[in-house]
């Protein structure tokens, strides 16, 4: 009873925007993230030539790579060196799994369910086992008429997939079985991760925005977040929240480790966890430039919000840990720069980098006070700061979009397809649409894994025995050690 009081309270806390039950939403077509394009619409005679540009190719295969950088080895670093050291190679073990199971399953099935055309909430299964799909098979990107080969498409939108599920285990780090985590993700994957990418992601593509009718009949096989007008270019709600919430119902049900403020669980190393975030903040160039799905111009505008609001999380982070404790350390830099990339990541595509710098600032400090007072307050064992870093830093992030976003503030605005231009902005109601996205995530992400962890529990049991959590992650659930002496 006291975990799920505990889970009210936080959920309710950060819904505080509220969800408006007039369902106001925004009206244009919002140049979102990326989706491939539903079955084709009755074109007219004027209609774009499908091309393919060699560069924008070129680019997403850099990008795509990127990613998995982000993933093998940044994530794993940044994790690992966190851990004690008894526990490093289980989580290396961890991500490592995770990213090759994740990318079966999008495979055989998960691509098809995020990305073609079904309900509001979940997609078909025309592309099962990727079936229709070949090299000549194109996606749409944000210009009318380009594309890129679909095949490039399902591997870049792969490496989300399988990032998304490795940053939950941060929250219950040290503790959990191995059989227990798998068997959590193939659940939380299924119901989860590929809901939401289909809430946010999924449309029709530009092509398909001829005129007014056109267009709202386009809309109307879209994903239901989008046609709510939620903005999330990279995914601040598909990827940090959705794992953010997920991580806290985690560590809140799996309970505290062993020794918890009562010995030191120090990390054991943080020159790797620097390692990783380092790599973490390269890799993070492909998986929010990549997400334009073009080298353009916005791309570049991309490029330089990421990592002006990295560098400003990092400062800001610093300046509150300095002020606060004292000394400021490499491990809140560290934390610092990575809450600034989550932040900007929804937002990325429309702020301008003023705006990002403000996000920066704002996640850097806010993060910082979520990772120490509110987890000290509320009392739970967020391990890595999985929750504090990626569910707070998403919600900021995420509600912050439509701050950024706005044109009187430096911003891009949002693009109307139907009018080939920059539509009149509507702060409340972008505001409005941000906040549906950040409370679906919660409720969605926060009941299935609910569900799951409960389901798990029963059927093969969450938690390693005490004398394995003494013992170690490492010799216990994989006899062998990350480092000998």
């Amino acid at each position: 009873m006291k975990q799920l009081i505990t889970i009210f309270a936080l959920t309710t806390l950060l819904c505080f925007s509220g969800v408006s039950s007039a369902e106001e939403t925004v009206t244009t077509v919002t140049e979102t993230v990326t989706a491939v394009t539903a079955p084709a619409a009755e074109a007219p005679a004027a209609a774009p030539v499908m091309t393919m540009n060699k560069g924008d190719m070129a680019w997403m295969i850099v990008a795509t790579v990127l990613v998995i950088l982000m993933v093998i080895p940044g994530l794993a670093l940044f994790y690992g060196g966190m851990v004690r050291s008894k526990n490093m190679l289980s989580i290396l073990m961890q991500v490592f799994v995770i990213f090759s199971m994740m990318a079966v399953l999008w495979a055989v099935y998960g691509y098809s369910v995020a990305f073609t055309e079904g309900t509001p909430f979940f997609g078909g299964f025309s592309k099962l086992f990727l079936a229709g799909i070949t090299p000549d098979s194109l996606a749409t990107t944000f210009s009318k008429g380009a594309y890129i080969p679909e095949y490039m498409y399902v591997a870049f939108q792969l490496t989300f997939a399988a990032i998304t599920p490795a940053l939950i285990i941060g929250s219950f780090a040290e503790r959990v079985k191995f059989s227990a985590i798998l068997l959590f993700m193939l659940i939380w994957f299924t119901f989860a991760y590929l809901p939401m990418a289909h809430m946010v992601w999924y449309w029709a593509g530009p092509d398909a925005y001829t005129d007014a009718a056109a267009g709202e009949k386009a809309l109307a096989t879209a994903g239901f977040l989008f046609q709510k007008g939620a903005l999330d270019f990279a995914g601040g709600t598909v990827v940090h929240i959705n794992a953010g919430i997920a991580g806290l119902i985690g560590c809140l049900m799996v309970g505290k480790r062993i020794g918890f403020n009562k010995e030191s669980l120090a990390p054991h190393s943080v020159t790797m966890t620097m390692i990783g975030a380092s790599l973490l903040w390269v890799g993070w160039f492909g998986f929010n430039v990549g997400s334009n799905l073009e080298a353009n111009g916005l791309a570049a505008l991309v490029f330089v919000n990421t990592l002006l609001a990295s560098a400003a999380a990092t400062l800001s982070w610093m300046g509150a840990e300095w002020l606060i404790r004292g000394k400021p350390s490499m491990l809140g830099a560290a934390s610092g720069a990575i809450a600034g990339l989550v932040a900007i990541t929804p937002a990325c595509g429309w702020a301008g980098p003023m705006g990002s710098i403000f996000l920066g600032l704002v996640v850097g400090a806010v993060c910082f006070w979520s990772v120490t007072g509110l987890k000290s307050l509320l009392g739970y064992d967020d391990s890595l700061d999985a929750f504090g870093v990626h569910g707070v830093g998403g919600i900021i992030g995420a509600l912050g979009t439509a701050v950024v976003a706005n044109p009187a503030l430096g911003g891009t605005g949002v693009w109307d397809y139907v009018t080939n231009s920059v539509a009149e902005y509507n702060f409340v109601a972008q505001l409005t649409s941000q906040a549906w996205g950040v409370a679906v995530a919660l409720v969605w992400s926060g009941l299935i894994s609910f569900i799951a962890f409960k389901l798990v529990d029963m059927l093969i049991g969450l938690r390693v025995p005490e004398d394995a959590e003494r013992e170690g992650l490492d010799i216990a659930e994989h006899g062998e050690s990350a480092y000998h002496y």
